[in-house]
């Protein structure tokens, strides 16, 4: 056998796994941040509506359980996975392309498609806005409870995390993940602990 003929002592690659724990990671703490921070404020209002500020039974809290389980699945296994994910616009999705698929699939430009589209752009980035800030009011919120003492610093320490958030935020979205991501992988451990 020739010197340059190496192929059998040649180290077989090996895959290399830490990319994808980067990116597990990080869609941790990018993607279900917003989904794990949900529950501060969906199961208290929730319940508050229910009870109508009366006292909590267990008929109320499996009820409000039952509603948020049968809306999950409704809402993103019938709504997102078996009609919106069909909806593709050469491989774009969104408002803005089903708005563009509507108006190939009437074959003319309509006024109607066009406010409809340019309404769901809006509300989809009002909910961009206004998410933040109450997932982030909801978690400070706590802070009344724990010390009532400090109920007058809630909002002013809810607007410095959302500055401190969206500067660094400016970074990229690998530095919001690689922050979060351990931050979150905490919360739902303390969630699935406390159940």
């Amino acid at each position: 056998m020739a010197a340059s003929d190496t192929s059998a002592d040649t180290p077989l690659e090996v895959p290399v796994t830490t990319g994808f724990w980067a990116l597990t990671l990080g869609s941790i703490g990018v993607v279900f941040g917003d989904i794990g921070t949900s529950p501060l404020y969906a199961f208290r209002e929730a319940v508050h509506n229910a009870t109508h500020g009366g006292p909590v039974s267990r008929e109320i809290v499996l009820g409000v359980l039952s509603l948020i389980l049968w809306s999950l699945i409704v809402v993103v296994t019938i709504k997102y996975v078996l009609l919106l994910l069909r909806a593709d616009n050469n491989g774009e999705g969104g408002t803005l392309s089903l708005m563009a698929l509507g108006q190939r699939a009437l074959g003319r430009r309509s006024w109607l498609l066009l406010a409809l589209g340019v309404i769901g752009g809006a509300m989809f980035l009002g909910d961009a806005m206004i998410t933040p800030a109450i997932s982030v009011l909801s978690a400070v919120e706590g802070l009344k409870i724990a010390a009532p003492a400090l109920e007058h610093y809630v909002v002013p320490l809810a607007i410095v995390i959302l500055v401190c958030l969206f500067a660094l935020q400016s970074r990229g979205t690998a530095m919001v993940a690689s922050a979060f991501g351990p931050v979150m992988i905490i919360w739902f451990l303390t969630l699935g602990v406390m159940g």
